[in-house]
């Protein structure tokens, strides 16, 4: 096996490197050799990496997932009225009964941490599979940038509601949620590491205090007959009988949808979970069954706070409060905090808040740089920086930024575009698992798994015909994703693209037993196999080349499998076929495939390899198009102009013989 990685020149290495140099350096940092190795930092821990139990990894999913209990009620109240306690109910239903039997599913079948999107990647190959990801990507990317402006918006307004918050910061919520965003974007910079601790930390105690809160709450539910009597009232008058209460409360459970954030985070962090010591990389059954019993109590916990939280700020909180501008506008339970538990409480409570959202998006900003190197470089379709984290972070800042800046900094503008990050991801998930069934002949679990996906379907439909902003930023990200990742494939077309290389003993027989000193290699097209094709090729080689003994030309045929891969494994085997010595490789591409066997036959022989082609017939633009897109068209002098970046210096590169 030869590795293709060329060590760079590095003449300055005494130097320190200044200006441009130094920045560029500072901002490259970390960047891997290779594309596509990149975990990211929900990534599989390396070796020696301290796993952790997995209550411990919950707290780092309940960073996104527990948090949404700082502004959830308050836009459910607003969004539902009072009909927001049985709507709420309906999202636990579909919690308890969709998103977690889908996501432990999701959990046993991708247990390394690249969830529902990599399933539907296995299950969906090809060119369809690759933009179906990028797709995806992008509403993944809605999901967590969302999750960053929104939560750092809403921290913002904990921020200046508190009543010891000075009176300069009023009306300047956006400035201060672009602090908020520039400090997680310089936390970042500085290199972040996952702080399982001080997430523990900071769950537990934003968890108590909300306990708390919903336990003084629901006494004085309890002690006021009255208020509920009133809510019941409205909600029986304006709705009329139970069967339209329901109804309504269906209709209006889309707007509820972001509290089922969290689960894809939670498979997400799995490689963080301390598994069985008989676990291996193909069947870790520890670390499956600790990743189910972390989505379990994380559903269960967010769904006891959502239904009790719900009731208590809808009964006790007027409905003005709940209104743009009003006090409980984005921080229900925090207004309860200082309503009934007094102004001292009430500001630990709000510190607690602004660190967990804080926090949320710190966790957010991980899953982005785990996502995005995790598969564009592997497809090609990233810039060579994208393997960095600084450079990255840069992008998602200035998103963040550009986002806040057009919502100003409201938390329920940004509710929709929340809600249609989380529901797309969900719903892939869930056809994922049902498609999975199906090919499993499961048919029980097809019926139940295609329920919840129909399910999710009409929700994610209905959340995006209603609040629309979430879908438009989702197209703007995969517009731009796969605008992005074509020009990058396009530029990255003349790279060697394979992994590694490993020649069978017959293959390395043949190059061996070269006597003249000069390996002699006739590409072929391996469609045409019959013992005619080989003759004509070999005469026409001859005619316009000195080949020397025919007896020892060898044949090279590149099988294309999927040519949407961009890096592949190269596997050459020796064969004979009528009598003459074939080398037969399987790839996603040709060109590419070729120099990167000869440049592996140079290496192993230390003979200089030839290879002879025929030019290739038809238009030239579509022949590069073929080449871009299916791996096939302009052989020969892609093939050359790949060798000559692999290789700069002339008397080491094979030669390419075209006639």
């Amino acid at each position: 096996m030869t590795s293709l990685a060329k060590a760079p020149a590095d003449p300055g290495a005494s130097q320190k490197p200044r200006g441009k140099a130094a920045l560029r350096q500072w901002l490259l940092e970390g960047m891997p050799e290779s594309s596509g190795k990149r975990q990211g930092p929900h990534g599989r821990p390396e070796a020696g990496h301290k796993r952790h139990s997995w209550w411990r990894v919950m707290c780092l999913t309940g960073l996104d997932y527990f948090s949404t209990l700082g502004y959830q009620p308050a836009i459910a109240a607003l969004a539902a009225g009072v009909l927001a306690p049985l709507a709420t109910i309906v999202l636990v239903i579909v919690t308890l009964l969709g998103a977690l039997p889908v996501y432990k599913r999701v959990a046993r079948e991708s247990p390394h941490g690249a969830g529902s999107i990599a399933m539907l990647e296995r299950l969906l190959p090809r060119w369809w599979g690759k933009l179906f990801v990028l797709a995806l990507l992008g509403f993944a990317a809605t999901d967590f940038m969302i999750t960053i402006t929104l939560s750092a918006a809403d921290a913002t307004a904990h921020v200046i509601e508190n009543p010891f918050a000075p009176s300069f910061l009023q009306g300047h919520n956006v400035a201060i949620t672009l602090v908020l965003v520039a400090a997680l974007a310089a936390v970042f910079f500085r290199g972040f590491k996952e702080a399982i601790g001080i997430a523990v930390a900071l769950v537990a105690v934003f968890l108590t205090l909300n306990l708390v809160v919903i336990a003084v709450a629901l006494v004085n539910v309890a002690g006021s007959p009255l208020l509920t009597a009133d809510w019941w009232t409205a909600l029986t008058t304006q709705h009329g009988n139970p069967v339209m209460v329901v109804a309504v409360a269906l209709l209006v459970f889309p707007r509820l949808a972001l509290g089922l954030s969290g689960f894809e985070t939670g498979v997400a962090v799995m490689p963080q979970i301390k598994g069985r010591p008989t676990d291996t990389e193909e069947n870790p059954e520890g670390r499956i069954k600790g990743a189910h019993r972390l989505l379990t109590t994380a559903a269960l916990i967010m769904s006891t706070f959502l239904i009790t939280s719900s009731l208590a700020t809808t009964i006790l909180i007027p409905a003005k409060e709940f209104q743009p501008g009003g006090a409980a506008n984005g921080r229900a339970l925090a207004f309860l905090a200082h309503d009934l538990l007094g102004e001292g409480f009430g500001t630990v409570y709000d510190i607690s808040t602004i660190a967990i959202l804080w926090f949320a998006g710190a966790s957010a900003m991980a899953g982005l740089l785990n996502l995005v190197p995790r598969y564009l470089p592997r497809f090609g379709m990233a810039p060579e920086w994208a393997g960095a984290v600084r450079p990255l972070v840069l992008v998602f800042a200035a998103i963040a930024v550009l986002i806040t800046i057009i919502f100003k900094a409201d938390v329920d503008a940004q509710g929709g575009a929340y809600a249609t990050g989380v529901l797309v991801l969900i719903t892939s998930a869930a056809i994922a698992v049902t498609l999975s069934a199906r090919r499993k002949r499961e048919r029980a679990k097809v019926i139940g798994f295609g329920a919840v996906s129909v399910a999710f379907i009409y929700t994610t439909v209905a959340n995006s015909i209603e609040r629309p902003d979430g879908l438009k930023i989702a197209l703007l990200f995969i517009l731009g994703i796969v605008i992005v990742s074509l020009l990058s494939r396009m530029r990255r077309s003349f790279e060697l693209r394979a992994t590694w290389i490993r020649m069978d003993e017959a293959a390395m027989n043949f190059v061996a037993a070269v006597d003249e000193g000069t390996i002699r290699i006739i590409s072929h097209d391996p469609k045409t196999r019959s013992a005619s094709a080989y003759r004509r090729k070999l005469a026409h080689a001859t005619q316009v080349n000195e080949m020397g003994d025919p007896r020892e030309v060898l044949f090279m045929e590149v099988i294309v499998d999927d040519s949407s891969d961009f890096e592949t494994a190269l596997e050459v085997r020796g064969i004979t076929r009528h009598g003459f010595k074939i080398l037969e490789v399987h790839s996603s591409n040709v060109p590419n495939t070729i120099a990167a066997v000869l440049l592996h036959i140079r290496d192993a022989t230390g003979l200089i390899p030839h290879i002879y082609f025929r030019w290739t017939e038809g238009n030239p633009i579509k022949n590069l198009l073929k080449y871009l897109f299916i791996g096939e068209g302009e052989i020969a002098p892609v093939t050359r102009e790949v060798l000559r970046e692999a290789e700069p210096e002339l008397p080491k590169r094979p030669w390419v013989h075209v006639g």
